[in-house]
């Protein structure tokens, strides 16, 4: 869908893979070192070695990656990561308006004010720690302790019209009528009576 809206201009595709104990997880092909992403590094070295090792699911057209992995144990979800990582530098997509200033749909995502950060949706079934870290959570930018409740884990339909809709805002409203269908989620609500007293983010049945 992104790559013929001329959003997406890469894509590796999803790998299943069963594992044992009733295990089986979705991942990313041919990937390289997952944990980078967690390394306590500059977030420009980050960003390079995975684009370097082909680590995401979907490389935008202004070089954003976007990865998708999730583990499932007898069909019921375990964990996920959902990650999004806007590139560090949009100069080279800025300095070449003759290719991406011609259609409208580009604004949002080359304009010189923009500062780019990465955030990331994680779920872990397991999790006991109550608001200190809920099962589902937002993390905005690299920040260790930045974890927003969720209501619930994410399917990778609501996780790319989130991504869409907030970051690419232009193309999603020319686009929408191809982008949006009745996905409800699969999920069951995971956040806690607790963490529905904070700041939460609210993810549609």
């Amino acid at each position: 869908m992104l790559v013929d809206l001329s959003l997406c201009n890469h894509q590796n595709f999803p790998l299943l893979r069963n594992l044992s104990h009733g295990y089986c997880e979705i991942n990313i092909r041919n990937h390289g070192d997952l944990s980078y992403a967690l390394k306590n590094v500059s977030y420009s070295e980050i960003y390079t070695e995975l684009e370097r090792t082909h680590t995401y699911n979907l490389k935008m057209l202004d070089g954003a990656l976007i990865q998708m992995m999730y583990l499932f144990k007898n069909d019921k979800i375990e964990s996920h990561r959902l990650t999004f990582f806007s590139s560090p530098s949009l100069e080279k997509f800025q300095n070449d308006p003759e290719i991406y200033l011609e259609d409208e749909i580009y604004a949002d995502v080359i304009a010189k004010n923009i500062v780019p950060f990465p955030f990331r949706f994680d779920f872990d079934a397991d999790n006991p720690a109550d608001i200190d870290h809920p099962k589902s959570h937002l993390t905005l930018g690299q920040y260790k302790n930045c974890r927003i409740p969720v209501t619930s884990p994410l399917m990778p339909y609501h996780f790319i019209v989130f991504i869409l809709r907030n970051i690419y805002d232009t193309a999603f409203k020319k686009y929408s009528d191809k982008i949006l269908f009745n996905a409800k989620n699969i999920f069951s609500e995971t956040i806690s009576p607790k963490e529905k007293e904070l700041i939460y983010v609210h993810i549609p049945k």
